[in-house]
């Protein structure tokens, strides 16, 4: 039966989902290693730039990436959906190609800026590309095919990352590019244009319309309530991807997980990790969720359906929330596993649901008009997470900066972090002149700074949406009738 439902999909459908794969596979490849490529030590390759930086950077930029798609959808509409993906594919592979070349902060900011912009007029045209290839029989297996592509696609990206740096960072590069070039290619040769809707507005009468709908649509204050909580939501699950990569980097010992996957096969943990030193990347760590969604979703999605979407909602902002907590809680990287695969169970619970309760609460004659906001709480998701990745984490948990008011504590003197003076050459600095090796460095600074109790922020983030959702749900939906 669902092998007949598969030959139903035109050839398009195919195209447009293997584009998705390819576009998330380069833009994970790139993302999931982000954090440490921007704050690593320079003499590794990466650049030293700091946490502040860094989420300020990354929450801004993707922030503006979910935004942009109101303003990319309608030129799409109005100039063609094949145009448009090559103008996305012509961003994105030199945008891509460009950002490994550069190393001041002003300059990755702007080329990583022009990335999002080609990102975001890939967005609506892919979506609206599946949309208008599926019909009411089949769209539901054709999105969850389509979520699918993602995942897998977010899963091969970051580990292709980690078997590439340790040679080269500039091999990243190469690979999330060509991972476009790929596309560009699908396109030119295979991708034939689904039949749009005539559309005789200008451009700007377009715009101007789409800001009209958005503000129908936020004049209704229950709904930008429920909006508003999910911002809670957002900010949390993306600490799995702002923050943890450089917790782990700095706090967390990997060498007894490669040692437990070598005990049972040597080959296998060299696969996924780093024979030499015997440790696993970060990436390939973090990437356990997307693993875990592409095995258990379709289970997992299954199982929630007997539930309401907000209960659904409830149950995984609160599983994730706790998985959120064990990922930061120690530095034990069992733990830290631990926490990731509760944490994608209460994401593979929740995040669906979100999209399927906006069409229920949505008036019926106004649907299309409240799923086109639905981007929002993830837009602004991103802004808050990359400020608690950023300032929050560099002042509560940041080994560098940890480190740097220790040193001023004792009196120390060691030149400044700089060009000429890189991270590890301070570390290396100061253990010399505390008498102390890298494991017994990092045990002092975490025995006199608590740099885990950033857990305790993260995980309140997560229990607030909750209680906010129940306290919506009682006061707000039960003064109407709530969707079932």
């Amino acid at each position: 039966m669902a092998f007949e439902k598969f030959k139903e999909f035109p050839r398009t459908f195919w195209i447009a989902n293997t584009m998705e794969l390819f576009e998330r596979w380069a833009w994970y490849g790139l993302f999931a290693v982000l954090a440490i490529y921007l704050t690593g030590s320079t003499d590794e390759g990466m650049l030293g730039f700091s946490q502040s930086e860094k989420g300020l950077m990354m929450g801004v930029v993707t922030a503006i990436l979910y935004l942009l798609p109101l303003i990319t959808g309608a030129i799409a509409d109005k100039v063609g959906y094949k145009k448009v993906l090559l103008l996305a594919y012509g961003i994105l592979s030199s945008g891509y190609l460009l950002m490994g070349t550069l190393n001041s902060y002003i300059s990755v900011f702007m080329v990583f800026l022009y990335i999002a912009i080609g990102a975001a007029l890939f967005k609506p045209v892919i979506s609206a590309t599946v949309s208008k290839t599926t019909n009411e029989s089949n769209s539901s297996i054709g999105f969850g095919i389509f979520y699918m592509m993602v995942n897998v696609g977010g899963f091969i990206g970051p580990y292709m990352a980690s078997r590439l740096r340790v040679h080269n960072w500039n091999y990243v590069f190469y690979m999330v590019s060509a991972a476009i070039v790929a596309n560009i290619i699908l396109v030119l040769f295979f991708y034939k244009e689904p039949q749009r809707e005539e559309n005789n507005d200008s451009f700007s009468e377009s715009l101007r319309a789409a800001f009209v709908n958005i503000k129908i649509v936020l004049s209704d204050l229950r709904y930008v309530g429920f909006l508003a909580i999910i911002v809670g939501f957002w900010t949390m699950f993306n600490q799995i991807f702002y923050t943890l990569p450089n917790f782990i980097e700095q706090w967390v010992d990997t060498q007894p997980l490669y040692d437990w996957i070598a005990g049972f096969s040597e080959g296998f943990a060299s696969g996924v990790g780093e024979s030499s030193s015997r440790t696993i990347p970060v990436e390939m760590i973090i990437n356990l969720d997307a693993g875990l969604i592409v095995l258990f979703q379709v289970m997992t999605s299954a199982f929630v359906m007997r539930f309401k979407p907000l209960s659904a909602m409830f149950s995984g902002i609160l599983v994730s929330a706790i998985g959120v907590g064990i990922s930061f809680m120690t530095a034990n990287i069992f733990f830290v596993l631990l926490g990731i695969f509760i944490f994608a169970f209460g994401e593979m619970a929740s995040s669906p649901k979100f999209t399927e309760y906006i069409g229920l609460i949505a008036p019926q004659d106004k649907k299309a008009l409240y799923m086109g906001t639905s981007f929002l709480p993830v837009a602004a998701g991103n802004f808050f997470a990359g400020i608690f990745s950023g300032p929050v984490y560099q002042s509560m948990s940041d080994k560098v900066t940890l480190l740097q008011q220790e040193v001023a504590k004792r009196g120390l003197q060691i030149p400044e972090i700089s060009k000429e003076f890189t991270q590890n050459q301070y570390y290396a600095k100061a253990q010399e002149l505390m008498n102390l090796d890298e494991a017994g460095l990092n045990q002092m600074l975490w025995d006199a700074y608590h740099p885990a109790d950033i857990w305790y922020l993260f995980t309140t983030i997560g229990i607030i949406t909750v209680i906010a959702l129940i306290y919506y749900d009682k006061k707000v939906l039960s003064k109407i009738e709530k969707p079932q």
